[in-house]
C-alpha cells in the first residue's frame, strides 16, 4: 500500500510541479539568446502562470469569469483528490484490514475452542478482521452453518463499505474530463464570437484567448482525471487483495468446526483401542 501511495502521488504532483516550472517563464523572455522584437504598445506580456490560472480577454483585458472558475474549481477537485487519496490508503493499510497479532491470537483461542477468549481478543478492534470474526462467533451457539453465514454477510457489507469510499476518485476521475469538455466548448464559442464581431477578421490576439481558455480547462480536466482513475484503479486492488486474504484465514479458521471436520479430529485424539 506504502508503494501505491507513492505512485499515486506522484502522478499527481508531478504534473503540478513540472507545470509550476514552466508557467514561472514570462511569455516574453528571451529564450536561447533570441529575442523577440515587437512594437512595446502592441506587445502583450503574460507570464504562462497568468495564462494557466486566470483567464483574460488579452484584447479587453477583460476577466472571462466563466473560464476562470471551471480552472479553480477543477484545481479544488485535485486537491480534494489528492487527499481523498491520502485518507484512504492510511485507512486500509494492512494493519486496518488483517492485523497480523490479532489474527494469531484469535487463532490460537479457536485452537481451543475458546470462544470467549477469541471475542476478548477481537474487543475493541475495529480493523476489518476483527469485525467480520465478530459477526461469525456471536452466530457460534447455532453452530457451524450459522457462523458461515453470519461471515459471508459480513464479508459482503464490509468489503462494499469500504470500496464505497474509494469509488469517490472514480467519480472524480470521470467528471473532471467532462468539466474540462464544457470549457473546452465556452472556450471555442468565445473565439468564434471574434470571428463574428471582427466580420470575418479577428484579431489574432482576441481570437488566440478563447482558443487558449478551451485548451487550459482541457489540460486541467486531464490533471485531475488521471490520477484520479489511477489511485482509484491502485486503491481498490488493494483492498481487494487484503480483503480477500482476510476472508481466506477466517474461513480456514471457521473450518475446523464444521461437522464432518470436528469428528474427524475427535477421531485423530481417541487412543487406538479404545471404543
Amino acid at each position: 500500500m506504502r508503494r501505491h501511495a507513492l505512485i499515486i502521488v506522484a502522478l499527481a504532483l508531478g504534473g503540478l510541479l513540472v507545470g509550476a516550472v514552466i508557467f514561472a517563464q514570462p511569455a516574453g523572455a528571451q529564450v536561447e539568446g533570441t529575442s523577440i522584437a515587437q512594437d512595446a504598445s502592441q506587445q502583450v506580456r503574460i507570464s504562462l502562470a497568468e495564462a494557466f490560472f486566470i483567464q483574460k480577454n488579452r484584447r479587453t483585458g477583460s476577466i472571462e469569469l466563466l473560464g476562470s472558475l471551471i480552472i479553480w474549481f477543477l484545481l479544488a477537485l485535485s486537491a480534494s483528490s489528492i487527499a481523498l487519496m491520502i485518507a484512504i490508503i492510511r485507512s486500509n493499510r494492512r494493519q486496518d484490514i488483517l492485523p497480523g497479532d490479532l489474527l494469531e491470537e484469535t487463532r490460537s483461542a479457536l485452537r481451543r475452542e475458546d470462544f470467549d477468549g477469541a471475542e476478548a481478543a477481537l474487543k475493541g478492534s475495529e480493523s476489518y478482521f476483527a469485525r467480520v470474526m465478530r459477526a461469525a462467533i456471536n452466530e457460534s451457539n447455532y453452530g457451524y452453518d450459522a457462523m458461515m453465514r453470519a461471515f459471508e454477510r459480513a464479508t459482503e457489507e464490509f468489503t462494499a463499505d469500504r470500496l464505497r469510499r474509494v469509488e469517490t476518485l472514480n467519480i472524480i476521475g470521470a467528471v473532471s474530463p467532462m468539466i474540462g469538455l464544457f470549457g473546452t466548448v465556452y472556450g471555442m464559442i468565445l473565439a468564434f464570437q471574434e470571428i463574428v464581431s471582427a466580420g470575418g477578421s479577428p484579431d489574432p490576439v482576441g481570437l488566440a484567448s478563447g482558443i487558449g481558455t478551451a485548451l487550459t480547462t482541457t489540460f486541467w480536466g486531464l490533471v485531475v482525471a488521471i490520477p484520479a482513475l489511477a489511485g482509484y484503479a491502485l486503491i481498490r486492488n488493494s483492498i481487494d487483495s487484503l480483503t480477500a486474504e482476510t476472508s481466506l484465514a477466517i474461513e480456514d479458521m471457521l473450518n475446523r468446526f464444521r461437522p464432518e471436520q470436528a469428528g474427524a479430529e475427535k477421531a485423530d485424539r481417541t487412543p487406538v483401542g479404545v471404543a
